[in-house]
């Protein structure tokens, strides 16, 4: 025993400690009443009051209840075993097995050196026409999923793990952050039903859990996917789904513990928080982890403090626009603020990158032609404008394409297109070979050419 109970609120447990020494920030504390063990984690001391962060409901709680320290931190499973296995936060299985002999590690314990970072490797095709376009993504890179509820953010996280995942047989972590339980129940069953279950791990931290709950689920995610990277010397698909919803629980505790908050309520630990978990998703000579990670845009605005802190650490970002879904193109992509590092010719050659610039010119006259449309009418534009006006509502349409994970919705076959057949189809309505076909013909489709 260390102490006992002086105040409980939802989150924030205070303590008085019969010694000051006798714990530090991150220790676990437990206490029991009425049957029920409650854990906590230290999150700040001072002089002989502890401020303790509950990992559950704190209902029967009171003051003058013992706490005992445990002896121990916020530890997963660091074996082979978390393969197939469903996760809470806190490291314990919640999806009916069990795990025989556990070998645990810290789930804070890991932090990549800068002599140990390896930046080069290949770059990794999705089959996504869009993301690979626009967006083209290396082995051991980040990139980020931008947009608003309801554009499609998690629809593209499930499409890249059937694509990507899939296609390369690797071991895969995914990590649910506040997002709703039945996601993370339809990928489970998922991974059952195709017999790739025993090649992902899966820690969720669901949306109706506590604050604590939805900050941890990211450190021990991580856990998972550096044993993979360090002990097996392994590529490792790290998926994200949501790593806005880390930022709002952090907010939370903060705000439960009475720490001063920025103007728009985030924590003064925002950008280190931040830092902290994007730091670990590195790459070394060993083995890589390559992130996709969801980034939910509060009232779509991307200039949100949060969101950039985030996008930062990115290396490239597919932002999913409302407008783009309004008409009806699915993924619903602006391409003119999706981005990529790659984007370059040194990486990904002049052709590719001229196309790039390319459809970016013809795509953005398309927009001024729209409003001297409106004005004017077509039949006042030059021939010239026409054409482009033309081809570029074939380039728009073109960029939209039938989902694996979306087929039992659109009755669609899902499609996989090689970045060859991409060029030659973007190349092939820029030069105009594909003027007399309709746009309509674009529209949910694969490759065009055959």
């Amino acid at each position: 025993m260390i102490g006992s109970i002086i105040s409980v609120s939802d989150l924030n447990v205070k303590i008085l400690l019969d010694k000051a020494d006798s714990v530090v920030v991150g220790d676990l504390l437990e206490a029991n009443y009425k049957d029920n063990k409650y854990l906590f984690e230290i999150a700040e001391i001072n002089e002989n009051i502890a401020k303790a962060i509950a990992f559950d409901n704190v209902i029967y709680l009171k003051k003058g209840i013992p706490v005992n320290k445990t002896n121990k931190n916020l530890s997963i499973e660091y074996s082979d075993k978390i393969l197939g296995k469903v996760f809470d936060s806190y490291g314990n299985l919640i999806d009916g097995s069990t795990i025989e002999n556990p070998n645990v590690k810290n789930v804070y314990d890991r932090n990549v050196s800068l002599e140990e970072i390896d930046i080069k490797s290949n770059i990794l095709w999705t089959g996504i026409k869009v993301i690979d376009f626009f967006a083209p993504i290396q082995k051991g890179s980040k990139l980020g999923l931008l947009g608003g509820a309801g554009v499609g953010k998690t629809v593209i996280i499930k499409e890249l793990i059937n694509n990507v995942f899939k296609k390369f047989q690797s071991n895969s972590i995914f990590i649910g952050v506040g997002e709703r339980s039945r996601e993370g129940k339809e990928l489970y069953d998922e991974m059952k039903e195709s017999n790739l279950l025993d090649k992902i791990g899966i820690v969720f931290g669901q949306m109706g859990d506590n604050a604590a709950s939805r900050s941890k689920a990211i450190y021990s995610g991580l856990t998972l996917a550096e044993y993979l990277r360090d002990e097996k010397k392994q590529d490792v698909l790290l998926f994200i789904d949501n790593i806005y919803r880390f930022v709002q629980a952090k907010s939370e505790i903060s705000t439960e513990l009475g720490r001063s908050a920025l103007e728009n309520g985030y924590p003064t630990t925002m950008i280190s928080d931040i830092s902290e978990v994007e730091e670990r998703i590195n790459s070394t000579k060993y083995g890589s982890i390559t992130s996709f990670q969801a980034i939910y845009i509060p009232a779509d605005d991307y200039t949100d403090e949060a969101v950039q802190a985030i996008t930062s650490h990115l290396d490239g970002q597919i932002v999913l626009d409302r407008s783009v879904a309004e008409k009806g193109i699915y993924p619903a992509v602006n391409v003119f603020k999706t981005s990529s590092i790659l984007a370059d010719p040194d990486y990904i050659g002049e052709r590719h990158f001229n196309l790039i610039e390319e459809t970016l010119r013809y795509l953005t006259r398309y927009e001024e032609l729209e409003e001297i449309i409106v004005v004017l009418g077509i039949e006042e534009l030059s021939e010239e404008d026409k054409q482009i006006f033309y081809r570029s509502r074939k380039l728009r349409n073109y960029f939209s394409q039938p989902m694996f994970v979306a087929e039992q919705y659109t009755h669609m076959k899902g499609q996989l297109v090689a970045i060859e057949d991409i060029l030659n189809d973007i190349e092939n309505i820029i030069n105009g070979k594909y003027d007399n076909i309709d746009e309509s013909d674009f529209l949910f489709i694969g490759k065009y050419g055959k």
